[in-house]
């Protein structure tokens, strides 16, 4: 069914199973009589029935129950066959309760009387617009699905596909007792390019990365990106390492030829780790983390590519040394909070902050989180370093919340963080420290984080919620929860990742997902946050489609809690209505 906006065409496609033309002709009345205008065909065998829906297309199936040569519960087996979801009602001159019950059970979704022909176009209507609701929060279902395996910049698969793909071809060599290679690919000198030209620029070099790799390697082979600047290829049928060096400099040279983005030539190299299968490791962990580790000694010896060698295995010592250092940043104070506000789209009022950690490394300067989280993860400093950005968020929050600023504070949690069952006393503990409501803290938690472990997370985050705490699932799309699970959350947030927001205004793709993220957020009763605002169009595009909050650097960079408080005087808290611009950008004080 279809039709121009505000005159919905009445026109409905109705596939009869029914044995009797007369009876068939009595339903058309009835439909007709409520304004559609039918196009039906009838059937009375599966056979019919078969060769119907091969041969059409079909709005609704309305079946008598019971025929001389089928049935409506055949009918229904004919449907299933096709894997078709259509209104399926039953129409019958008698039928009882324990009968119509066996009907709703096989699939059917109602069932008319037929002296109550009234009924049926009610009936119709209904099933009609829920048929459509199914066939959305399905089309939802698949997008979520691709996007769980894929890198969203890209559209190359993420480091979930890769890990799968890594042990099916572990599994199919151990098998035909053979070798496969793996390598990792970092880029040089990439963040001097978002630097000097913006995350844009920077992105879209990202995107030309894959087809030059691709184009050098078999359908067989895979290159995924595992985030950031980094990402890997599997080579299943690669099993000499001199032909794997070969590729690998084959690699190198495609990257390092000029990037042409928009008005810009641009430049970066590469740095390779391989690994082979057996003999540097028969699991995707192993594998993984000796490729990073041979591909930071080609980063450190400027080779281009490693191959990776025990002696390579021992932490290097300049990775021992960002450890120990980072363990004295943290005792020292050498860490240090940035916030982030989010803003109210409708009224255009700061809602809260996102507290983010910077390390003021004595001799490197000041380092964003990617340079030292996963740092922390691996040395086991994320506990200390988690409580130590809670204990100063709080604190601060403290102070806000004694000079009338009653706004909100998050906090990302790690997948250790989560899965530590004193998370909730620490918690607690802190709270009660610098006296702040739990309902002024938020958690943030990536879908990756959660569906690590569902259950133990499901555990821990009910238990914050119950203390009163928001729970947030960022970075929404790139990793993948199902539905169904996401319900059971006690979430009250989803925040739309920065990689479709940052495009949505130039790509259609983007600005479909993030339409549908945003109505599917509503519908299960959440907020939503669009991350990576950067423009007026893109402010003004998310307010149109009823997004509620936003967060980016056309509203502000984050920044240390004293020019918060400066941003904070010049805005008043407010931007005005959600289609106006903000009155003060950070870039005017910054």
């Amino acid at each position: 069914m279809g039709g121009d906006e505000g005159t919905p065409d009445r026109t409905i496609r109705v596939l009869l199973v029914e044995d009797s033309e007369d009876d068939a002709e009595l339903v058309l009345i009835a439909l007709r009589r409520a304004g559609y205008e039918v196009q039906r065909s009838r059937v009375e065998s599966g056979a019919e029935m078969d060769k119907a829906i091969e041969d059409g297309e079909w709005d609704a199936v309305i079946s008598d129950f019971n025929m001389p040569h089928f049935s409506a519960l055949g009918a229904l087996s004919v449907l299933h066959e096709h894997e078709l979801d259509l209104p399926f009602i039953v129409v019958s001159g008698a039928i009882g309760e324990e009968i119509a019950v066996m009907c709703m059970k096989a699939g059917a979704h109602d069932y008319v009387m037929k002296d109550n022909l009234a009924r049926l176009a009610p009936a119709v209507e209904r099933e009609l617009r829920e048929a459509r609701v199914r066939a959305e929060r399905r089309s939802a279902e698949e997008a979520l699905l691709h996007l769980a395996l894929h890198d969203p910049l890209t559209g190359l698969p993420n480091r979930t596909l890769m890990q799968d793909r890594l042990e099916q071809a572990i599994l199919a060599a151990r098998r035909d007792a053979r070798r496969l290679t793996v390598m990792l690919i970092d880029l040089d000198r990439f963040k001097e390019i978002n630097d000097a030209f913006g995350h844009h620029y920077g992105d879209q070099l990202l995107r030309q990365i894959g087809p030059r790799l691709q184009g050098l390697l078999d359908e067989t082979d895979t290159v995924a990106r595992l985030g950031g600047d980094e990402f890997a290829v599997i080579l299943p049928e690669c099993d000499d390492l001199e032909m794997a060096k070969t590729i690998a400099a084959q690699l190198l040279e495609a990257i390092s030829a000029p990037f042409r983005v928009e008005d810009q030539i641009l430049h970066v190299d590469a740095s390779v780790g391989i690994v082979a299968s057996p003999e540097h490791g028969q699991d995707v962990q192993t594998l993984m983390r000796r490729a990073d580790v041979a591909m930071y000694a080609a980063k450190r010896e400027g080779e281009g590519c490693s191959v990776y060698h025990v002696e390579q295995d021992r932490h290097t010592a300049s990775r021992l040394t960002l450890g120990t250092q980072l363990r004295q940043g943290i005792e020292q104070q050498q860490l240090v909070i940035y916030y982030q506000p989010k803003v109210d789209l409708r009224t255009g009022e700061l809602v809260g902050v996102e507290a983010l950690v910077r390390w003021h490394h004595p001799e490197r300067g000041l380092l964003a989180p990617d340079h030292f989280i996963p740092l922390a993860e691996q040395t086991g400093l994320i506990k200390p370093l988690s409580v130590w950005v809670l204990s100063s968020a709080l604190e601060q929050c403290g102070r806000w919340h004694a000079q009338g600023r009653n706004f909100t504070v998050a906090v990302n949690l790690s997948m250790r963080n989560l899965h530590d069952p004193q998370l909730p006393e620490q918690v607690a503990e802190v709270l009660q420290t610098w006296a702040i409501p739990p309902s002024m803290l938020q958690f943030e938690i990536t879908e990756t984080v959660l569906m690590t472990n569902p259950a133990r997370a499901l555990e821990v985050i009910t238990q914050l919620s119950h203390m009163g705490i928001q729970l947030s699932v960022d970075d929404f799309g790139t990793g993948y929860s199902s539905l169904a699970y996401l319900k059971r959350l006690p979430v009250a947030e989803i925040k739309i990742d920065k990689s479709f927001v940052g495009e949505m205004a130039h790509d259609d793709n983007d600005a479909v997902i993030v339409r549908s993220t945003i109505d599917l957020g509503h519908n299960l009763g959440l907020n939503v946050v669009a991350e990576g605002v950067e423009t007026r169009s893109v402010w003004d595009q998310l307010a149109g489609l009823g997004c509620d909050l936003a967060q980016g650097f056309y509203l502000a960079r984050p920044m240390p809690a004293d020019q918060l408080e400066r941003w904070l005087g010049r805005t008043a808290t407010k931007y005005g209505e959600a289609t106006s611009k903000p009155t003060v950008q950070y870039a005017q004080i910054h």
